[in-house]
């Protein structure tokens, strides 16, 4: 008996040191990235402006790539001959055409490539999802990247625009999409041809291939048909106030509405290497969200379980507030999105909704071709400036460029 006691003290101590180390793990990560905490206990970020930001962001973007160094090695050699340098680019003749990707392809692993080279890791989106590539057809290079997946269902600045209650957000939420890749690739960024592609959001393309792909599936928590419609695509900035996203208009038509910030809560100051470790102190805890995320449960089960486990360990769910508030933006392809969305009747005015053709042609006169006759920098990037953004060591760039090089001539 007295053995059998000695046993359950053991392992009691065990769990309890256990749960000590996580938590000084925890508190020497937030430091070390520099989030301290203000007189209400609330985790504030030391620094100002972008570079404390991507500061943030880069344990986040390192363990992605570490992740995922087999495929970059694996991949870029093949993948490189579709990206372009400096000086294959002729702003006068971009001509962008929008692809869409589909799994197990080679251009789906472009895509993941290509994602590789934002400064802020990207999501792999959730629940119905649309991915795209954009090409410059002039060069049949790579221009940059646009996906939509389903919204979260709580976003306070979205639903005070439209006028939402609970209710009319649970049966009208089918009709709106996030942007949750958007963006050019070196060194289109650089000729501000994110903007261009920001603006693709409002296209006729968009519009049809969603209607075509999803305008009569049912959903996946109410098992309802609800004849979904794109109406409007939300996004948001990672940077707090974008200025890419910002005074988005075309010929009188305003492509992007910035509506507001997010609250600053989140979960991406927590590296997976921790947040593994939290699932596991909830799995000692026998708790539901141990358990990996399953389709249908909504995307935000990881918040939801680092929510957890910080409160079982002890922590104030402050923790989850990192405190930087993204501007949120919405795309309105109908010109009556607004009152359909807050009736729930009505047929979309698609009048103004232009192709991706009539587009690019306005946003390469507006933005592209001014940028390229001040900026023309833009000509220097090359190759291996693309790959060192790919975290590879250097042998290994060294490698993949030799052979981009040889198979392009």
């Amino acid at each position: 008996m007295v053995k059998k006691s000695i046993t359950i003290v053991g392992k009691r101590s065990a769990k309890n040191n256990r749960r000590a180390n996580l938590k000084r793990r925890v508190r020497r990560h937030l430091q070390k990235k520099g989030l301290g905490k203000n007189n209400e206990g609330e985790l504030v970020l030391q620094g100002d402006g972008k570079d404390s930001i991507r500061s943030l962001h880069q344990t986040q973007r390192n363990e992605r790539l570490e992740k995922s160094s087999a495929f970059i090695e694996n991949k870029s050699g093949n993948l490189l001959r579709y990206f372009a340098t400096g000086q294959e680019i002729d702003p006068s003749n971009i001509t962008p055409v929008v692809q869409r990707v589909t799994a197990g392809t080679e251009y789906s692993d472009l895509f993941k490539l290509a994602s590789f080279t934002w400064s802020v890791p990207v999501s792999n989106g959730f629940g119905r999802r649309l991915r795209y590539i954009i090409w410059d057809q002039s060069n049949e290079k790579l221009m940059g990247l646009l996906a939509i997946g389903d919204p979260v269902f709580n976003l306070s600045a979205r639903d005070k625009l439209i006028g939402w209650d609970v209710d009319d957000r649970r049966s009208r939420l089918v009709n709106i999409m996030d942007a949750y890749v958007l963006g050019a690739v070196p060194p289109y960024n650089a000729l501000l041809g994110g903007k261009l592609i920001a603006c693709l959001l409002r296209s006729r393309e968009l519009y049809d291939d969603f209607r075509k792909t999803y305008g009569n599936t049912e959903g996946i928590i109410s098992g309802k048909n609800k004849k979904a419609r794109l109406l409007a695509v939300t996004t948001s900035s990672s940077m707090g106030r974008s200025s890419v996203y910002n005074r988005l208009k075309l010929d009188g038509i305003q492509y992007l509405r910035s509506v507001g910030y997010t609250g600053g809560w989140g979960h991406f100051h927590v590296p997976d290497k921790i947040f593994s470790d939290l699932r596991n102190y909830l799995r000692e805890q026998n708790h539901e969200y141990a358990n990996a995320y399953r389709y249908g449960q909504g995307p935000n089960w990881r918040l939801r379980a680092t929510r957890k486990a910080f409160t079982e360990l002890g922590f104030k769910q402050d923790l989850l507030r990192h405190g930087i508030k993204r501007e949120v933006f919405i795309s309105f392809l109908a010109s009556n999105a607004i009152d359909i969305l807050q009736t729930g009747t009505g047929k979309p005015n698609l009048e103004s909704l232009l192709s991706t053709h009539e587009i690019a042609e306005l946003a390469i006169k507006r933005w592209m071709l001014p940028r390229a006759a001040r900026r023309p920098e833009f000509q220097n990037w090359t190759i291996k400036d693309l790959v060192g953004l790919f975290g590879c060591k250097s042998h290994i760039i060294n490698s993949n460029v030799d052979r981009f090089r040889k198979s392009a001539k």
